[in-house]
Parts: C-alpha cells; structure tokens; sequence
C-alpha cells in the first residue's frame, strides 16, 4: 500500500517515500499537542547515570496529580510498553472485548501472549462527540479507550463504572483524556483504589508533544504494578525521559494550566475545523471531543489522502488500520490553526481536481 499501517506519526518512512526531508512534511497523522517543549533543561547525571529503576520521583509527582499513594502508579516507555503489561494479565484470565474500530495496539500486545480477543462492532454514525454510554462487550476482559480512537466518541464514567462489577479485569486507555475539555470527569482513575481488577494507563506523548521521549504510566493496585515491575527489562524508561517527566508533572499547579492551555485548543480547533471540513463537497466530519477528527466519504479517500502527500506534504491517517473502517475513511490530528488552514486549503484543490461527490 505504500504506507505504514499501523500507526501514524512516521515522517523518516513517509519522506523517504516521497523523496523529501521530513521537516517539509505537516505531520497531522499523529495526534499531539502542537507546542514543543524548548526551554527543558536535562540535567547532565540523567545522561551519565543509570535511571532510577524505582522511577520514585516520577512516581511521587504523578501520584500527586491525582491524590494517589506512588506504590500505585508505575511509568513506562510509553504507554505502549504498558499495554504489553496487561495484555499478559490478560491472557491469564482469558478472553479480551475490543471495540471495533479501536487502537490496533491492543491487538498487538495480545498477540504477545497468545491471548485471544472478540471484536465488538460499534455503530458508525454518532449526532455527538459524548459523554456517551459505551456499548456492551462480551468477554472477561473488556478494554476501554476513553475517549474511543480513533472516533473521538468521549464514553461517561456513569456508563463504565457498572463494567467493573462484570467483568474479570477492566483495562481503561485514557491516553487521550486530558486533551478533553472536562474529561477528568469522566477518569476511572478515582475508581482504582477499590477495585483490583482496574487499570488505567495514561500517555505524556500527547498532552506535551514529546512522543520521541516515549513516556507514559499504568495507575492500578500495588500488586498488580509490581507483578509488572518484575516482568520487564531492568531501566524501561530512560533517564532524559524520568527527568522531563519529573520537570513537566513536579508542580500539579503548572500540570493543571498547561491542561486547560491543550484544552482550550482541542475545543476552538476543533470546533473551526468541524465546520470547514463540512463545507467541503462530499466529506462527512464525525463528531469529536478530542483533538483528532475522523472524516468520511461516499468512495474512496485514498487518492485523496495520496495526493496531499505528494502535492503538498501533509500526512493524514490511513484508517484501514483499524478493524471496522476501510479505505472511506480518514484521521486528521489538529494542528495550529495556521497549518488546519493549510490542510483545509489543499483539501480543498484536491477535492476541485477529482470531486467525491
């Protein structure tokens, strides 16, 4: 297909592709904050020395956060390495519900184990972006992305909270959520403290838009964490990453303004581009609560989504990745409202050249 399917946010492949150095190419096939971190001093003993391989002050800051004791939280090298974690929690109790289209990762780390899973289709039209109640699973493992990628559909804690007496182990993906203008109302995290069979994992990629850093963390019972702890290798986070960390999520005061900062934006972008995507002739934007936009047609997006590569360097989702969607479909990261403009703009020509309606 000429491109990598399985996740979005690699410009080295896509400008060897397209014979082009990587920072010509507007990257909204990832979903990040669009500020980069510039005035972070890393501390030379991070590089020098082994990390801490208790993480202990990271752990303090994120527990913090989010008035939890640090044996309750662990870091990881991304929240990738975390999902492979729980996917081996998750084979041992047997089979696990995943929503489709969902996060192809999840799929990924369960194949790690040899662990099966049923796909739950959900519906593909939605009139909001949530809170929503979630649609019931049939397993005894059920994994949560709130809010669902990549439909932005944002899912109510009222609605996730009962899944927890039915189910064997609950595995709640809320990388997205701080991005969500109030979202942390609808966190399971508050929950994990009086139910064992709760994990929740969080990402720092999106929120600060540091995901060469890979730098994320798993909120769950203490014994849970240190059964993973024991499984993985000896320094998973590397100590540049403990120290960004340590340095972004020290003050809870700082922590909570640059949320509203990501928010505010995820609200007015993503208003903005709602409505000038439904002024292009024959895309369909879905409702989205977060900062990333899943659109539609009546016929294939792929040369469009070609096209706007080739013409003018801008990288957007190839859905075909996830379970339920195909080639009609595609993912657009906001960006700043200067290059959403830019994006817009070449939509626009494209869709003049070979119209989809």
């Amino acid at each position: 297909m000429g491109v990598d399917m399985r996740h979005g946010g690699n410009r080295e492949a896509a400008a060897a592709r397209l014979n082009c150095r990587p920072s010509q190419l507007l990257d909204a096939s990832a979903s990040l904050a669009p500020w980069s971190l510039r005035s972070l001093r890393i501390p030379r003993d991070a590089i020098r020395d082994y990390p801490d391989r208790a993480q202990a002050s990271l752990c303090q800051a994120i527990a913090c956060l989010h008035g939890l004791d640090p044996d309750a939280v662990l870091p990881g090298n991304g929240a990738a390495e975390l999902f492979t974690w729980a996917a081996r929690d998750a084979a041992a109790v047997g089979d696990s519900a995943l929503l489709a289209p969902g996060f192809s990762d999840y799929r990924r780390a369960l194949q790690c184990w040899g662990a099966s899973w049923i796909g739950t289709p959900s519906l593909l039209s939605w009139n909001n972006a949530g809170p929503m109640a979630h649609p019931r699973l049939e397993a005894p493992v059920a994994w949560i992305c709130n809010p669902q990628n990549p439909t932005g559909q944002l899912w109510s804690r009222a609605s996730l909270q009962p899944l927890l007496e039915r189910y064997a182990l609950v595995i709640c993906d809320e990388a997205f959520l701080p991005l969500v203008p109030n979202g942390e109302q609808q966190s399971l995290i508050p929950l994990v403290a009086g139910h064992s069979n709760l994990v929740v994992i969080r990402s720092l990629t999106k929120l600060y838009g540091i995901a060469g850093l890979r730098l994320g963390y798993a909120v769950g019972q203490p014994q849970r964490l240190q059964r993973w702890a024991e499984w993985r290798d000896p320094w998973p986070v590397n100590g540049i990453a403990l120290a960004v960390g340590e340095r972004l999520l020290s003050s809870p005061r700082r922590y909570q303004s640059w949320c509203a900062r990501v928010q505010r934006w995820t609200a007015t972008e993503g208003a903005w581009m709602q409505r000038q995507l439904a002024a292009l002739p024959g895309i369909t934007p879905m409702p989205s609560a977060v900062n990333y936009l899943l659109i539609r047609a009546n016929r294939s997006l792929v040369p469009l989504r070609e096209a706007l590569e080739q013409r003018h360097r801008i990288l957007l989702r190839d859905c075909r990745s996830f379970e339920g969607l195909g080639e009609t479909w595609l993912r657009i990261g906001l960006q700043s409202r200067r290059n959403n403009r830019r994006i817009v703009w070449a939509m626009r020509e494209e869709l003049k050249r070979t119209p989809l309606a």
